[in-house]
This record gives C-alpha cells, sequence and structure tokens, in this order.
C-alpha cells in the first residue's frame, strides 16, 4: 500500500466517521492540544508531563501475534508471544474502529531506518496528542520519498482508552498488543490515564 496522506488510506483499515483528522501537527501544537485535553501537564523545565496509567512501561504478557501460514513456523510462540486468529483480529479490529467513530485523531507519517536500501514508511494513527508527540521523537521525519514509495511499509493505530474484552476479544486483560505481518498493521489498546 502506498502510504500518503489521506482520508482514503484511513478508510482501507477501516477508520471512518472519525472526527478532525490532525494530521503532522509540530510539537508545540501537539503539546497545545495535549494541554487542552488534560492529557498532561507542563513540567517546571517546559517540558509535558504526561502519566500512562496502570502501564508503566511494555505489557509483554498482553502482545498477540496474527497467527497464519506466514508467520506459524518464524514466530517464537510462548509466554510473550502469544497467537491470535485471523478472524479474532478482525473483530478486535472492527470494535476499535467502531469506538474511534467520531472521535479526533492524529496522524503522523513517518520512516523507520535510515538506510535508503532499508528504509519503510510508518503511519502512526493515535488518540491522544501526547502519544503522537512520542512517535515524532521515536521515528524519523517521512520525506516525499516515503510518502510516495511501494514498499510496504507499516501503521500502528495506538488507542488507549479502548479496552479489549477477553471474552469478546480472546486477550488476557483489558490491554493488548496485536501485531498482523500480513496486514502489515499494529493495533496497541488499553487503559491510560489522563492527567486532570
Amino acid at each position: 500500500m502506498t502510504m500518503m496522506m489521506s482520508r482514503k488510506a484511513l478508510e482501507e483499515y477501516g477508520l471512518v466517521n472519525l472526527g478532525t483528522i490532525n494530521w503532522n501537527l509540530s510539537p508545540a501544537v501537539l503539546i497545545e492540544h495535549a494541554l487542552t485535553r488534560q492529557e498532561g501537564l507542563l513540567a517546571a523545565n517546559g517540558a509535558l508531563s504526561a502519566t500512562t496509567g496502570v502501564h508503566t512501561g511494555r505489557s509483554p504478557k498482553d502482545k498477540f501475534i496474527v497467527s497464519n501460514e506466514e508467520s506459524t513456523e518464524r514466530i517464537w510462540w510462548g509466554e510473550n508471544n502469544h497467537p491470535m486468529t485471523p478472524e479474532t483480529f478482525e473483530i478486535v479490529r472492527r470494535s476499535l474502529a467502531d469506538y474511534l467513530q467520531g472521535r479526533d485523531v492524529y496522524v503522523l507519517d513517518a520512516a523507520a531506518g535510515a538506510d535508503p536500501q532499508y528504509r519503510m514508511p510508518i503511519q502512526v494513527i493515535t488518540e491522544l496528542a501526547w502519544h503522537n508527540l512520542f512517535a515524532r521523537q521515536l521515528f524519523l521525519r517521512a520525506t516525499e520519498n516515503d510518502l510516495t514509495t511501494d514498499r510496504p511499509g507499516f501503521t500502528i493505530l495506538c488507542v488507549p482508552h479502548f479496552k479489549t474484552n477477553p471474552r469478546t476479544h480472546g486477550t488476557r486483560s483489558d490491554a493488548a498488543i496485536i501485531i498482523d505481518f500480513k496486514e502489515r498493521l499494529v493495533l496497541i489498546a488499553g487503559p491510560s490515564m489522563p492527567v486532570r
């Protein structure tokens, strides 16, 4: 899929009827949004300070990988890599897309890998402004080549206020990190407490 800044690219992932789509905002504007939305506070040194809530770091036992003919033999399954069927993944994806209807999102077009031979486009879609700001620090800035390349990239959809349901979504808890290597899609769901 060509990574381009368009509503159509979002619709390909089932993201329709969204609120405001904030594309590639600058750090200063993301901080303003985060403060206005009470996602964080300014520290004494002027940096944005936010809390992650229950999960202060990784949640390795909540990581799932969609199991298909390509991935089944290549993944080291175990305590930190749980299989998920494509059908269950689709249920989670639809539930997450339904949750986002009418909500504002933040989109960052970025890249991973500085070497042109291995560089891949990354599109990060977040529910929270401060998560988009974090992604701006984590990934490289997208170039025109990244936005128009035919090289497959990944889309990361980070929606911390959407809680998975273990009975419906086949997860261990209300948090989940799910990777589908075939679809090149990462879903991150789970509780995150905004600062009030």
